[in-house]
Parts: structure tokens; C-alpha cells; sequence
């Protein structure tokens, strides 16, 4: 039987679409979750939409919700007016996420205790997203390394982080400069990330500048990089391996993190179901290409009255990014 439906005035109606909904699933028993696959939306989706915390536009669930429920009643269903247009679904600004709080706490510990850390992710698990967002805090100088970088690359690259004018003379003298600076000014932290670029066989002089200003400075230091960089360090750096006080390793998101990233979206359960795939897949997923898919995902949708991501729009902006 297929859904009669009509425009609810306001203030008509017995009960809203959501407490029928709910009236419904307890007088037969049913659970979220099999209602949920009956309407093509997800468990998530749904408990959001039944207790009022939908905050995108709900008329796909509406219309699946009054179908649902014309074909197991045989009554006529009502759809609610017409209501305001909803504001788009957004993506956190940053997620909290476990690997983030690991990071994140790292840093905070290094920085209240003037302690050595360590924090290392594969490519893509939000090891830098983390490390940025506590960078923008108050005496936290950031750098980003790279493969080209020399020792006085490295040493400018403090100075202008922390607000030292580029130093003259040799690296010996810049790096005391530094040091007097971190002294003088209490309670930095210094944070390193992609640092196992700085260090191989061949040579560790640029971690070793790194370890010296540590040590005789009163500063936090934070070491970042691919899971390598601790075996560089246990292997070349001892000296610097054993001041180690503080430590995270990143494990990438997990499903239930995924559908917490995604939860102001309304996703039809095979697209969710690729999306934990992207960010899950220990060979190819990662918190980067879910990022990334959600952003095409959100252009493709503009202009779009039905905000719904399928399959198919998942598919369009894979391809996006492959251009």
C-alpha cells in the first residue's frame, strides 16, 4: 500500500511523524536498527531525527518514515508543514577523536612538564590535523619538516617560529640564541612534526641540534612523524631515546568515530558503510581520504534540494579527486 500523505497545518495533527514513528516501533517491538534499514537510513540518522537533534533538512526521512508507516498501518500518515530552511550539514571544525586526544595530550603533558614526547601515525591518521589545531594555543611553535631541510634551515625555521629575527654567524651561536630565548621565556613547547625526515644512516646532526636545545633549555619538545621515526630514534639517537617521557602511537578511526564525524549528514546505510571503509581500511583508508571525500561530497550536493549522500555520490566525488 503505498503512503497517503498530505500537509499537516500547524498545530493539526495528533502527534507528530516522529512520536507515531516511536508509537509504532514500541507497541511491535521493534528495534532502531531494523527500522532503520526499512526506511534506507542508518541507526544514527534516525535516533537523531526521533529526538529532535536533526539539524538538516529532514523531508527525505519525513517522506520514508510516512511511507513506512501508511504500508504497516493502512492509515493515512501525515508529513509536517513546511518549516524553515534548515542550515546545511556541516563537518566538525575539529574532531575529538581518540588519536586526536592522544596527540593532543601528549602535547599538553610535554608543555606543562618541559618533557620530551613522541607521537607517530601513519599517513593520512591526523597526526598533523592534531598537532595544528594545539599549535594555535600561546607559546607553542610549530614547524612542519621536509626532506630538503638542512641544519640551518632547521635552526631558521625556530627562530621564526617562536619570533627571533633570522640569526647571523654560525649554527653553534643561532642555536644559543634559541636556547637563551626558550629560557628567557618559560612554559613553550616545540613541536617537530614530520621529523623522521630529518634523520637517517647517514646522518643525525639536525636531531641532535633538536636534542641540545632540549636539554639545556626550558622548553617542551614534541618529535612527530611516520611510525619510523621511533625505530630511527631507538636505533641512531639513543641519547635522545631515553629522555622520552611522554609517547603516542595513532590507530586511525574507528567505525562508531565514523558515524559520530558524519553525524549532521544524512547517509543511506550502503554509503556509510563505504565511507567507514575509506577511513577504516588499515591498507588503504585513513582519516584523510574521509576528509577529503566528504568535502567533494558537500560540493556535489550544492544547490541540491535532497542532501541524502548515496553510493553514487560517493562514487562522483572519488572521481573528483582523481582529476
Amino acid at each position: 500500500m503505498e503512503a497517503t500523505a498530505k500537509i499537516m497545518e500547524p498545530g493539526a495533527g495528533p502527534a507528530s511523524l516522529a512520536q507515531q514513528f516511536q508509537q509504532y516501533a514500541k507497541s511491535h517491538g521493534v528495534k532502531p536498527e531494523s527500522l532503520a534499514k526499512e526506511i534506507g537510513y542508518s541507526r544514527t540518522t534516525l535516533t537523531r531525527y526521533l529526538s529532535g537533534a536533526y539539524n538538516s533538512s529532514a523531508k527525505g526521512i519525513e517522506t520514508q518514515i510516512a511511507r513506512f508507516l501508511a504500508e504497516h498501518t493502512g492509515e493515512v500518515v501525515t508529513l509536517p508543514g513546511t518549516a524553515a530552511p534548515a542550515q546545511r550539514p556541516q563537518k566538525p571544525r575539529f574532531y575529538e577523536s581518540r588519536d586526536a586526544k592522544a596527540a593532543l595530550g601528549v602535547c599538553q603533558s610535554c608543555q606543562e612538564y618541559k618533557g620530551l614526547g613522541i607521537v607517530v601515525a601513519r599517513s593520512g591518521y591526523g597526526k598533523t590535523y592534531a598537532l595544528r589545531e594545539y599549535a594555535k594555543l600561546p607559546r607553542v611553535a610549530y614547524i612542519e619538516c621536509d626532506d630538503t631541510m638542512s641544519s640551518r634551515d632547521l635552526v631558521e625555521a625556530i627562530e621564526r617560529s617562536v619570533g627571533l629575527p633570522t640569526g647571523y654567524g654560525t649554527i653553534w651561536r643561532r642555536v644559543n640564541s634559541i636556547r637563551d630565548f626558550f629560557n628567557t621565556n618559560q612554559g613553550y613547547l616545540l613541536v617537530i612534526d614530520e621529523a623522521d625526515k630529518l634523520v637517517s644512516k647517514y646522518t643525525q646532526k639536525k636531531m641532535e641540534i633538536l636534542r641540545g636545545v632540549f636539554d639545556q633549555s626550558s622548553v617542551g619538545l614534541v618529535i612527530a612523524g611516520e611510525p619510523k621515526l621511533e625505530v630511527q630514534i631507538k636505533t641512531y639517537l639513543a641519547r635522545m631515546a631515553n629522555r622520552v617521557d611522554f609517547y603516542a602511537q595513532l590507530d586511525g578511526l574507528s567505525p562508531s568515530e565514523v558515524e559520530e564525524y558524519l553525524g549532521e549528514f544524512d547517509i543511506m546505510p550502503d554509503a556509510l558503510l563505504e565511507f567507514k571503509a575509506r577511513a577504516c581500511n588499515r591498507q588503504t583508508g585513513c582519516f584523510r581520504l574521509l576528509d577529503r571525500t566528504l568535502s567533494n561530497v558537500r560540493r556535489i550536493l550544492e544547490g541540491r534540494e535532497s542532501q541524502t549522500i548515496t553510493p553514487k555520490i560517493i562514487e562522483q566525488a572519488s572521481a573528483m579527486m582523481m582529476l
